[in-house]
């Protein structure tokens, strides 16, 4: 055992772990006030839910023995974690570290996967319904999708035994743009179109942000735990990691940057809201090619994010399906994108020791990557699709009309994240500031 190593894993796995109440911040402030406990609540549901799914077939699914030519795992061979346990010289192990660290660090790339799906349903989602649809997602999806990508196991004569698409193809996706990103933003695609649309969507400014500090705070905490995500990934303190933790730094810097100049020639100005998505997908983008392409060609990749997904999150507008929190405009095409640039620039000289188009490696790279990016993006499609369509014709996925003017916090919760006045406008708590629906200020008496 490297205690290095393990110490680095297990501190990822921390960092990780964060992420999902970050990115609750994040998305409960990108919602209206009568909606930011039903949006955290969303993401906590998700953390509680696959957390335990995880230790009783999660992992096995994900890492156990391949049961169908890099499918799946076995779900019993490792059920409850039986076999996995262990102390001092009897633990078993994943490489370097105690397998039991390998399971707590896979644990929370599984838990927020699933919980960045919901920004797409803001406002308009039974609780329970959420529930149901992301316990059984993980289970048909996730899990399967994280064998093709992460399973890299062998047998005992040293044969590949792991997933079709990592070990079998060849796709380099060093820590989750297929089955993180791409899985979680095409699942979101199909739940806004089974959905449908909130009320005066496009039609009026209700849905603006309600609270922009927590949308910066979020975006904080996602980018501080990311760290982990990428550079947790090389599985110990090396210069993969290293490698992996500067692309990490400087791919949502670019992003940043090539966002706000397209708010700044498109709409006069640059926001805070901007920044915040720019930095996320840049994160987005780099995850899968962290391992693969040098620091320059980040920046590179960054800028081309940042634009591509501030264009993209309007195409919402265009095609008429109501992604609340731009998950698809944001993660389905930040992983897209952030998957086909391996082929592009994988540098031979880096950990990946991959060859892109652009060192003389030709297309080859390149269409192992398309493959494994679409073939994600069709399983999660329809998948998805075909589970909500049966939710939402079985025990219904949307609230009423009336709940939804009335607001998901209260119909859902029975709660309120902030006092109200007799019109029912949030106050602030001294009782002079009040935020109106369409997110503008207002002073009233207490």
């Amino acid at each position: 055992m490297d205690t290095g190593a393990t110490a680095w894993v297990l501190v990822s796995a921390a960092l990780v772990l964060l992420m999902t109440p970050g990115l609750a911040f994040f998305y409960g402030g990108m919602t209206r006030a009568k909606g930011v406990l039903n949006m955290m609540m969303m993401s906590f549901g998700a953390l509680a839910l696959v957390g335990v799914l995880w230790v009783l077939v999660g992992y096995s699914m994900a890492f156990g023995t391949d049961v169908g030519a890099g499918l799946v795992g076995n779900p019993f061979e490792k059920f409850g974690l039986a076999g996995v346990l262990g102390t001092g010289d009897g633990a078993p192990m994943a490489g370097s570290i105690p397998e039991i660290v390998f399971v707590g660090f896979q644990a929370v790339f599984a838990i927020i996967t699933v919980a960045l799906i919901s920004g797409a349903i803001a406002d308009r989602a039974k609780f329970g319904s959420w529930l149901l649809f992301a316990g059984i997602w993980a289970v048909l999806v996730y899990f399967p999708v994280a064998h093709w990508v992460f399973d890299f196991n062998t047998d005992a004569d040293g044969n590949p035994i792991g997933g079709w698409i990592g070990q079998g193809l060849g796709v380099i996706d060093f820590a989750g743009g297929t089955a993180v990103h791409i899985n979680a933003g095409a699942a979101a695609l199909a739940l806004a179109l089974v959905l449908g649309k909130r009320k005066g969507f496009g039609k009026d400014s209700g849905h603006r942000p309600h609270n922009l500090p927590l949308v910066m705070l979020g975006a904080g905490l996602l980018w501080f735990g990311w760290f982990g995500f990428n550079a947790g990934s090389a599985l110990g303190a090396s210069a993969t990691a290293g490698y992996a933790w500067v692309n990490t730094l400087v791919a949502p810097c670019a992003a940043i940057l090539g966002w706000l100049v397209v708010e700044r020639f498109r709409d006069g100005h640059a926001t805070s809201l901007g920044a915040a998505s720019g930095a996320v997908a840049g994160l987005v983008a780099v995850t899968p090619a962290c391992s693969a392409i040098t620091p320059l060609w980040s920046i590179v990749l960054g800028l081309i994010a940042g634009i591509a997904c501030a264009l993209a999150v309007g195409l919402k507008y265009r095609w008429g399906y109501d992604d609340s929190l731009d998950v698809v405009g944001v993660h389905l095409v930040g992983g897209v994108i952030g998957t086909l640039f391996v082929g592009l620039a994988a540098d031979p000289g880096s950990p990946a020791g991959a060859t892109g188009l652009f060192y003389g490696g030709g297309l080859t790279q390149l269409g192992l990557q398309a493959v494994g990016a679409f073939a994600v993006l069709l399983y999660s499609f329809v998948v998805s699709l075909v589970l909500a369509w049966l939710i939402a014709k079985t025990v219904g996925f949307r609230i009423s009309e009336e709940h939804e003017i009335t607001g998901v916090d209260l119909t859902q919760h029975a709660e309120t994240a902030y006092q109200y006045n007799e019109s029912g406008r949030p106050l602030h708590p001294g009782g002079q500031l009040v935020r109106t629906p369409d997110g503008a200020t207002e002073e009233v008496s207490a």
